[in-house]
């Protein structure tokens, strides 16, 4: 059995309605001034303003950041650190999807720390203590609430880096299924198979321990009860809280076991071709299964056994690699490259930037330029 040594450092409270709790969990911290980070779509669902409203109710000084969009960049960060410097907050609030999170976790790691973005990509570059931070997600999709790091692009050359510090911890996270009811159809579907890919890749990863196994395994249970009928009845609070609870505990797991392949192969997608994440790893999990489960077949029978407990060992990582590309198709999402409108005269480049990716390194199977431009050419 792996050693490991976690701490958790997030107070996690879950409940239909919870939102309204925000004033009082604020005022814990005695704060001057809050500063909530949420992007314009959190505002137009009317999230923003029951955010605001219940810091005001608490006595408390609020002030707004809006001026970022998906994929927030460094330049989005630099913008939000101005704001920052101007109304001098001592408490952030990043209410919104992965990106509002992001967004205010990069924002923490300037304005407390001095320097750019850039300086804190990779892990413990932290220089002092961090503002503390109430994460507040509105989507089911990424589990940053639950995670120490901040997924940054960079403005110029649009590479993800990853951010993070323990100190970047949210001290809260405040999981409130209402708030994903206001979910488009297709940020459902692009989310929920984000969630899905982190229960798959952190349960298979070099870093796997008896804690990130033991998440990984019920976020698939749980978002695999719940994606189907979050697509087909999107008002049932049950399957949302069943996605929302699946996503936390899946980033849970990213925090102790990390990703793998899939987000490696994705990320060039996103960054040449503008594929949103979710779909963009989405297509690519079920190859990366297949690939990992040549040598693994035993750990990805372990997760199916979730949801088909007499599964054969030996058939689990097809057999996964089948319910992934189901899913896909429910989600009326992309199952290859030409659905995509991308050539595959790109293969050599995207296979050169997946080699370069931070996750690519904790794959159960090692990744060389063969295998990940066979995982591209399997998806043409």
């Amino acid at each position: 059995m792996l050693p490991f040594d976690i701490q958790s450092r997030t107070r996690f409270i879950f409940g239909e309605g919870t939102i309204s709790r925000l004033g009082t969990l604020a005022s814990e911290f005695k704060p001057r001034c809050v500063l909530v980070v949420s992007d314009r779509g959190i505002m137009e669902a009317g999230h923003d303003s029951a955010a605001l409203n219940s810091l005001r109710e608490a006595g408390l000084v609020v002030a707004s950041f809006h001026d970022f969009a998906e994929n927030p960049t460094s330049a989005m960060v630099d913008a939000g650190v101005r704001r920052a410097s101007e109304v001098k907050p001592d408490l952030l609030v990043g209410l919104g999807g992965g990106s509002s999170m992001d967004c205010c976790k990069g924002i923490n790691f300037v304005y407390s720390c001095g320097g750019t973005i850039h300086d804190y990509h990779g892990v413990g570059k932290a220089t002092s203590d961090m503002l503390p931070m109430i994460a507040i997600p509105t989507t089911a999709g990424t589990g940053s609430e639950a995670q120490s790091f901040a997924l940054i692009s960079d403005a110029e050359t649009h590479t993800k880096m990853a951010c993070g510090d323990p100190r970047a911890a949210c001290r809260i996270a405040i999981l409130d299924p209402e708030l994903t009811l206001t979910q488009p159809p297709t940020v459902s579907a692009l989310t929920g198979i984000d969630a899905i890919s982190h229960a798959v890749e952190t349960y298979v990863t070099k870093r796997r321990n008896v804690i990130s196994t033991t998440y990984s395994r019920r976020s698939f249970g749980m978002l695999a009860q719940g994606f189907s009928r979050v697509l087909e009845q999107p008002n049932n609070l049950e399957a949302r809280s069943f996605m929302q609870l699946g996503s936390c505990l899946a980033g849970m797991a990213i925090e102790t076991s990390m990703l793998g392949a899939a987000h490696a192969t994705a990320n060039p997608l996103t960054a040449h071709h503008g594929i949103t994440h979710g779909q963009a790893v989405g297509l690519m999990l079920p190859a990366v299964v297949r690939m990992n489960g040549a040598e693994h077949a035993p750990w990805y029978a372990e997760l199916v056994r979730e949801v088909d407990p007499g599964i054969r060992t030996e058939q689990a990582p097809e057999r996964l690699a089948e319910m992934l590309t189901q899913w896909l198709r429910e989600a009326n999402l992309a199952t290859s490259l030409e659905e995509l409108s991308v050539p595959p005269e790109g293969i050599d480049q995207f296979t050169e930037d997946a080699l370069k990716q931070w996750t690519g390194t904790f794959n159960p199977v090692p990744l060389d330029a063969k295998r990940v431009k066979a995982l591209y050419q399997s998806v043409t």
